[in-house]
């Protein structure tokens, strides 16, 4: 009894760790663009995707035919909405502006704005999956979307520097 749990331990190792040595590079990916960080210097979206993995991991037996990769992006999309709906709060969640630019292309995007797109564009997600999976209905997915392409695609100007004037003497 024990050779044989021992042997399916075994297996479920070695598939997981065949799922994780092909999928974990775009995941990281993903991760990257929903927390805004530098592709080099990423600690939320590695902390994230660990925790996406663990729970896939500990769902492994379970799967019965569903898709790893999927099943783990629905947990880092999760995952990070709900992080960032308690680390922003929830008028932030859906109209901040404010946050310091940390050298990702999506830094001026909402956590909202940026989990849609990264779903919908990077990810490839229909917009009824992505609806569903965030518990919005179909057309304020789409609402959103556009939302954000427009400001990545015409960012708002930001003021000139103020001009001292210098006062003749």
């Amino acid at each position: 009894m024990r050779e044989r749990q021992a042997s399916q331990d075994a297996r479920r190792a070695r598939e997981f760790e065949a799922f994780v040595a092909g999928a974990a590079g775009r995941l990281l990916h993903a991760a990257t663009l929903l927390t805004a960080e530098s592709p080099d210097d990423n600690p939320r979206a590695r902390r994230l995707l660990t925790a996406s993995l663990a729970h896939t991991y500990a769902s492994w037996d379970r799967l019965r035919g569903e898709d790893p990769y999927d099943r783990t992006r629905q947990q880092l999309a999760v995952r990070f909405a709900r992080g960032a709906w308690h680390q922003y709060g929830a008028l932030s969640w859906a109209h901040p502006r404010g946050r310091p630019n940390t050298g990702g292309v999506l830094h001026r995007l909402t956590p909202q704005e940026r989990l849609i797109l990264v779903l919908r564009l990077f990810e490839g997600v229909a917009e009824e999956q992505t609806a569903a999976l965030l518990g919005l209905p179909l057309e304020r997915v789409r609402a959103i979307c556009a939302r954000a392409m427009a400001n990545l695609l015409h960012p708002p100007r930001e003021a000139p520097p103020a001009v001292a004037k210098v006062v003749p003497s």
